[in-house]
């Protein structure tokens, strides 16, 4: 079997892996054996799915035995992804299904046609998600809406904002239990 490993995608405005909990994920995950890649994104500003695709599929070798986790645009990424490739699983954190009329959201390219909500399930093995209700830039209807379209494991909070950020923390414990999970590590 393939060595499995896990890609952590940021969100855009030019967010880093060395961001938020990102750090706290590689050590971790690291530290038991599992290769995480936390690589710069290209075009970070706007995240372009014409520019982040191609770059998950090509320049970072996601595929059937890859877990993407995606942090905002990062699980638009995910979730665009799935559709088209195989993956082991998804982590959407902060994910939406609307542009929610920000234009660098429209520029982005990932609302310019219809969810496939059957292939993104039908070409991984899992998906969980974490949303909370007092994110400020994504209603929780939408993240329900996702939750709802993909059937994902599911965990809302109350007071997690948009998991980075203004709330930041610099350890997702709940993330690396749910990898830690999945893995069976």
């Amino acid at each position: 079997m393939e060595r499995r490993k896990i890609i952590l995608a940021p969100g855009n405005g030019n967010s880093s892996p060395q961001d938020n909990w990102f750090p706290y994920i590689k050590r971790e995950l690291e530290s038991l054996g599992i290769p995480v890649l936390t690589e710069s994104f290209p075009d970070p500003y706007l995240a372009r799915s014409s520019y982040w695709i191609p770059f998950l599929k090509d320049t970072l070798g996601a595929d059937e035995n890859t877990i993407i986790v995606g942090h905002s645009s990062g699980a638009l990424a995910a979730m665009r992804f799935a559709e088209s490739y195989p993956l082991l699983g998804s982590v959407l954190v902060g994910a939406m299904h609307t542009h929610l009329g920000l234009e660098t959201e429209i520029q982005s390219g990932y609302f310019d046609l219809p969810w496939n909500w059957d292939a993104q399930k039908r070409n991984q093995h899992w998906i969980v998600q974490f949303a909370s209700c007092d994110d400020p830039w994504i209603p929780i209807e939408e993240a329900r809406f996702v939750q709802k379209k993909l059937g994902a494991e599911y965990y809302e909070y109350a007071d997690q904002g948009h998991f980075g950020g203004d709330y930041y923390k610099p350890e997702f414990s709940e993330l690396l239990a749910v990898l830690r999970d999945k893995l069976s590590v």
